[in-house]
This record gives C-alpha cells, structure tokens and sequence, in this order.
C-alpha cells in the first residue's frame, strides 16, 4: 500500500551550514537548535570545552544574511554515519537574531492545528 505524505519533509542539515566566523571556512551542518544551544554535526570532533566563533549563513536572500554568535562546545562523539561526528554546543547569551531564527524554524517545522472559521 502506497502512502503519500500530505506535509513535505524537511532536513535541517541541509539547509544551514555553519561557518567559522573568524576564519570563514565550513565547520558543518545544524542538526538541532534550540534557545539554550545547537547540534553541530561535521566531519571532524571538535574540541569539548572550547569556544568557538559561529557563523551561519542564511540562504533565500538577495544580499547575504549573517547570524553571528559565540558558543562553546559541550561533547562531542561519533555519529551513527560513520566519518561524522555530533557535537553539543551551549549558547550563554544568544543574539536577537538567533532567538529569531529558533522561533521562525520551531513554527516552520511544526505541527499546528487546522483552524477553520466559520
């Protein structure tokens, strides 16, 4: 039996790269986020209690769109796709522009109910 899905799936990793903000080149992909912090998977461990300089770089605008922001990193291990690695991160003081974007991906992926006014 063929079931079709009436909501499309979305991969986050697919659409959020995360850069190194001082250096510019790719640390690796969202996988989570969320107010308090962020799941990193990438290519490489990172280092458990070092602080990195984050920059994500928001597609669909006409002139690039940037959200900087600071975090250190909690843990990191292996993933289950072998040569990937997930890393914690924890967020201190979270710009406005990263609170906004939590909110706006919460609401995009989300489940909400149909209302329907009569």
């Amino acid at each position: 039996m063929h079931i079709q899905r009436s909501i499309e799936r979305h991969q986050l990793p697919y659409y959020l790269k995360v850069f190194n903000r001082i250096t510019d080149k790719p640390m690796g992909y969202l996988g989570n986020v969320s107010l308090d912090g962020l799941l990193l998977i990438s290519q490489l461990p990172l280092l458990v209690g070092a602080r990195f300089d984050m920059r994500l770089k928001i597609p669909g605008h006409d002139t690039p769109r940037y959200i900087d922001f600071s975090a250190t990193c909690q843990w990191s291990c292996e993933d289950v796709t072998p040569g990937y690695y997930d890393s914690g991160f924890s967020l201190l003081a979270p710009p406005a522009d990263y609170v906004e974007m939590v909110d706006a991906l919460r609401h995009y992926f989300s489940f909400r109910p149909l209302v329907i006014v009569i």
